[in-house]
């Protein structure tokens, strides 16, 4: 999420214009643990999140995350 947020920043946004986030877990045992860092990074920012549990993902992550933000008045 640190650099989903540092892109986002680049471009002159921040947390409040994440409308969506897509997270994929290897282990859908891990979800209690993304969850709660996903609501510490955006806090009362709220947005609609889908979770997708035992997704073999390439490389050794655990985790990939997607997210999706409107920046700008257009």
């Amino acid at each position: 999420l640190d650099k989903i947020l540092a892109a986002i920043e680049s471009l002159g946004g921040g947390a409040g214009d994440v409308i969506r986030t897509r997270i994929y877990l290897r282990h859908a045992s891990d979800w209690e643990a993304v969850s709660a860092v996903h609501a510490r990074v955006f806090g009362d920012v709220r947005p609609a999140n889908t979770l997708i549990g035992g997704v073999e993902l390439i490389g050794p992550y655990d985790v990939e995350i997607e997210a999706d933000a409107l920046l700008g008045e257009e």
